[in-house]
């Protein structure tokens, strides 16, 4: 049945949000209609929209399933990215996972995919 999910979060400013997914996350920036922003990675779609609220961004997030969390893990964590109370861990609901929040304040889990 289900295949496949799409987050959309909040982007508090564009150009910042395409110069963060792009450089920092490494998603392909695909395209802004009016300021909601489209990006793709490996098959995942992220989905940004306009948002002023601060806030609103601090209550936002994703899980995004990996098949290779330790090398993702260690791309991240040189860049800074890794959020401090979010290491690469088992969790007690079993799901080894991650955690990075974006310049807008929403936050990723990156966790190991199983099938």
């Amino acid at each position: 049945m289900f295949k496949r999910s799409t987050p959309i979060l909040a982007s508090l400013d564009e150009a910042k949000t395409i110069a963060f997914y792009t450089s920092k996350l490494g998603f392909t920036f695909s395209d802004s209609h009016n300021g909601y922003l489209i990006f793709t990675r490996d098959g995942i779609n992220v989905h940004l929209f306009p948002c002023d609220d601060k806030e609103a961004c601090r209550n936002m997030g994703c899980y995004v399933y990996v098949t290779d969390i330790e090398q993702l893990y260690e791309e991240y964590q040189q860049l800074g990215l890794i959020h401090p109370n979010g290491p690469l861990q088992m969790m007690p609901w079993g799901l080894r996972q991650f955690a990075v929040v974006d310049n807008n304040g929403n936050i990723f889990y990156f966790a190991d995919y199983k099938e």
